[in-house]
């Protein structure tokens, strides 16, 4: 825990006072702008799903352009980008924002679930399509960095974690993750009792309807379409657990530990920027954590190369959220 403080404490000595602070009123606006007028809301348009993503395509797009300018030509900023660094400065700036703003819409899974008169039926028509999700989208983000290791990594070895993506226990070490996560437990406790998270979480609310009473057993009790039912929770919870996977993999995974190859610690700040944006439709107290836990743990994954532990750190976050909505809610 005291080397992680350390590591904090270094990129904050080293860090611009300038750039953070032009970063920080950046996002600090854009968070305003969200609450009061609802950026977020406002780029979901009614119709097909796809008819979603321009909007939020050039609003990340904006987002990240914004904090790398500040990155680049902030005070005490060297506007020069190395010659190497350019084209897959470039293509993050282009497809990054590309990636997420398809992820942000529902995906028409529909085909998955076979059809006619022999196919499924209600509730598992809604179910499948539901929790394959979030597999569905780790899977196209795999094939995207698959893409991009195959381009850039012109036969250089893993030693620094690039190519694996920080996918890898070299420097990882579980026992201060483990301590971040415990002191978190406190301030996750508060959250479950407000209004807000409470109409948020738990995720689980969503398959609700796995749970509707539609037949009665021997024992002459109306049970769900699903009984028992706590497999189908345990499917869904672990489902949506891969989207932190997709999140880490994607934000300290490519933006930091992938693109500081090239750029350094320069990376931190418009990753954090970035990743505080795809808050917006979240508890307003989740949002603004969610700047500085970026920040933390883009330096943490800078630093040691791995984003191991902050996979761990955010699937504790994300399942003990669920906890605290689930007992906040009365669900017991």
């Amino acid at each position: 825990m005291k080397a992680f403080a350390g590591y904090l404490a270094a990129w904050f000595r080293n860090e611009s006072a300038g750039r953070l602070i032009l970063t920080t009123l950046l996002v600090t606006t854009l968070i305003i702008l969200n609450y009061t007028v609802g950026i977020e809301r406002r780029l979901f348009l009614p119709g097909p799903a796809v008819l979603s993503v321009p909007g939020f395509y050039f609003f990340y797009l904006m987002v990240l352009l914004a904090a790398w300018a500040i990155q680049l030509g902030g005070p005490g900023s060297d506007p020069v980008v190395p010659a190497e660094a350019r084209l897959p400065l470039l293509l993050v700036l282009l497809l990054a924002p590309l990636y997420f703003a398809c992820k942000m819409v529902h995906w028409d899974l529909s085909f998955l679930v076979p059809g006619g008169s022999g196919g499924w039926h209600y509730p598992w028509n809604r179910y499948i399509p539901l929790v394959a999700q979030w597999p569905a989208k780790l899977l196209l983000l795999g094939v995207c960095l698959a893409i991009w290791r195959a381009v850039w990594r012109k036969g250089e070895d893993e030693s620094g974690g690039e190519w694996s993506f920080g996918f890898t226990t070299k420097g990882f070490r579980a026992g201060p993750y483990l301590a971040i996560l415990a002191m978190l437990v406190p301030l996750i406790a508060l959250a479950s009792t407000q209004h807000d998270f409470l109409r948020a979480y738990p995720k689980l609310r969503s398959i609700a309807f796995m749970d509707s009473l539609n037949a009665m057993n021997s024992t002459g009790t109306l049970h769900g379409h699903a009984h028992p039912i706590w497999p189908w929770r345990l499917l869904y919870e672990l489902s949506y657990g891969l989207d932190f996977v997709t999140i880490e993999l994607f934000f300290r995974g490519w933006l930091v530990v992938g693109l500081s190859r090239w750029l350094g610690p320069k990376v931190i700040l418009p990753m954090a920027a970035f990743y505080c944006s795809i808050h917006f439709g979240k508890p307003l107290g989740e949002c603004i954590s969610s700047f500085a836990g970026g920040l933390a743990l883009g330096v943490l994954a800078w630093r040691t190369r791995s984003i191991l532990g902050g996979l761990m750190v955010h699937l504790g976050i994300a399942w003990m959220m669920e906890i605290g909505g689930w007992l906040g809610n009365g669900w017991y």
